[in-house]
């Protein structure tokens, strides 16, 4: 467990310190990320991921930027984030728009971003309480 809030009181003349648990520390942060893996809540993984703040972290299908299809976006829609932030890998990448259709016509909101990018976005949103999903791909080895 986390703390950030410190208080002090006074009893019977002496000092007391509080903590106060951190209620960000239950949720999914990205502490570490590569072009072939990313390290969630001291986890490592080393496949493409779905993560959302709450729940699991969730292994995603598609095996790279050219293997994407309509259908790997599906499970993304019904999961409901107000913003999905795509991580495209080591470098930016734009999927075509038919991919992500099914996200457009519920009015979640897409961005795309490198790996690194997307990283630090989600992290930041998801502190803020946002509902955002990153769905993240990572560079296979050839």
């Amino acid at each position: 467990m986390q703390y950030n809030s410190l208080d002090y009181d006074r009893l019977d003349g002496l000092s007391a310190l509080k903590l106060h648990a951190d209620p960000q520390s239950a949720l999914n942060t990205i502490n570490a990320y590569g072009d072939d893996y990313l390290e969630i809540n001291q986890q490592c993984y080393t496949q493409p991921l779905i993560v959302m703040p709450e729940g699991p972290v969730i292994p995603w299908a598609p095996q790279g930027f050219a293997g994407l299809a309509e259908a790997d976006f599906a499970p993304i829609a019904e999961l409901a984030p107000e913003l999905v932030i795509f991580g495209s890998g080591a470098r930016l990448r734009f999927p075509h728009p038919r991919l992500t259709a099914a996200l457009t016509r519920r009015g979640i909101g897409v961005d795309t971003m490198d790996m690194k990018a997307a990283c630090r976005t989600y992290n930041i949103l998801m502190t803020e309480g946002r509902k955002v999903l990153a769905a993240l791909l990572l560079e296979t080895a050839a």
